[in-house]
Formats: structure tokens, sequence, C-alpha cells
């Protein structure tokens, strides 16, 4: 069994303009074509047994747009955190509408939605996730979208973990993509979850071993960040990483399906 914790696609309509942007940007190989078909289709291939959709508003007017479309997506092989973006008006109500939609948590890129997460501005949002038992999933560190700024440091989000204990955060991308010694500092070992995605292109194994092994294999999470890597990139250095049987099938599944409440 196997549960990704970081998919991306699209609404079929924008999929393939979307591909040839993102593509433009991050100059590295993209392995579906960001519809919800053939990436359905990649994850049986891959061997997914699930894959969880995080959807990103890039602009406020964009919000229930795409929760829409989501909600149309969750089922099967595929269930779905919801969009926000921080600087809506409404974006305390749009949470709602997140819950009673019944997806699985929050996503947050504070590059693409340009702000800086542990700003005192964006504090409701994090109270009302908390009383609304809605994961976050953050991207951190690096990402080609904004090469000169970083809003999503290590520091910064352990500032927010800091700051509200009972958040259930992801850092994704071991705690700051391309930012691992940073992420070893500041994240590695507290009570907040990491994911996995996009290890394997940037971070050394021997690294990438001493990030999940220090941090605590039970607060680690499969993430492909598919289409940007597929699964066989980060099991391979799963595999490599001197992981018993147990410690990777927490890796793999137990931990989502545990912050996710799957049964």
């Amino acid at each position: 069994m196997i549960i990704d914790m970081h998919v991306h696609i699209f609404k079929d309509s924008i999929a393939k303009k979307a591909h040839a942007k993102l593509t433009g940007t991050a100059q590295i190989p993209c392995y579906t074509d960001l519809t919800e078909q053939t990436t359905r289709q990649k994850l049986d291939e891959w061997g997914v047994g699930l894959g969880v959709v995080l959807p990103i508003a890039t602009k406020p007017s964009q919000q229930a747009v795409i929760n829409d479309w989501a909600k149309t997506v969750q089922h099967g092989n595929l269930i779905c955190f919801g969009t926000v973006h921080p600087n809506a008006s409404d974006a305390l109500s749009v949470l709602d509408t997140i819950k009673e939609y019944g997806f699985y948590g929050v996503k947050l890129h504070p590059d693409y939605q340009d702000f800086f997460p542990d700003e005192e501005k964006y504090f409701p949002l994090y109270e009302k996730t908390i009383a609304l038992d809605l994961p976050v999933s953050f991207h951190a560190g690096f990402d080609p979208v904004s090469p000169d700024v970083i809003h999503a440091s290590p520091e910064r989000i352990r500032n927010v973990i800091k700051t509200f204990p009972d958040l259930k955060l992801i850092a994704a991308h071991l705690g700051g993509h391309m930012q691992y010694d940073e992420a070893e500092k500041y994240i590695v070992g507290l009570d907040t979850f990491i994911d996995i995605s996009m290890a394997p292109p940037t971070c050394p194994q021997d690294q990438f071993e001493r990030i999940i092994k220090n941090h605590g294999i039970e607060k680690v999470l499969f993430g492909s960040d598919c289409p940007w890597t597929f699964p066989d990139m980060e099991l391979d250095m799963l595999r490599k990483a001197h992981l018993t049987q147990d410690e990777m099938d927490q890796i793999l599944y137990k931990n989502a399906q545990k912050l996710l409440k799957l049964g």
C-alpha cells in the first residue's frame, strides 16, 4: 500500500497550458500531462493506491472554481485537499467550505500565493484550521517560480509550528526544498510532519536518511510531487535508507492513514 501525499493535477481545460508554463519555469521533466485521467492511470501503473491532490489558488478569485472542481475529482484513487488564498477577504469562510466538501486538509503555497507564513495577519487562518481539524500542507523551501525570494523558509515554517503547536502542519520537501541544511537546523525533530517529495533530484542520499531518521519516522509522509517526480524515485531513496519493514510501512501509508483518519 502506498499513499502519495503530494500530487498535482489540473482541470482538463487548463492542463495543457499549465503543463507548458510550469515545465518552462521549472526546467525539469514532467511525468504526466497534468490531467485527472492520465494521473489516475499513472498512479495505478506506479503502484500507488491513493493520491492526495494539492490544488493551489494563485488568486483569490480562483478559490471557489478550484474547490468546486476538486470536489468532482475526489473519488476512486484520488482524494483532495482544498485551496484557500491567504489574502482573500473570504479566506476564513472558504475554510468552512473546504470542511463542508469533505476535503482532507488545506494546501498553502507561499511562493505562488505571495505571502510569508509567519506574519501575524495569517494567524486567524491557522486558528480556524485547528478548530476545523484540517491538516495544512505547506510548500517549504525554494521554488523556481520565486527564485529570489523564499517565502516559506524552514525558519519561517518553524515559527508557525512554535506559535501553533496544535496545528497539523506538513512541511513539504523534507521541510525545505533545496534548503536541507536549514531544514535540519529548524524543522527536524519538531512535532510536525514532513513529506519526502522532490528529494531525489536535489537531496544527497546520506542527508535524506539523516533527516528522516532524526525527525522521527512516525512524522514522515511519502510524497512524490507528481508530476515533477514519480514515486519510484522516492521509493528508491527509501529502499537505500536502511529502514525496517515497519518503518517503510509507516512512511508509505500508515502515517498518512492516521493523519487523514482514513481508517
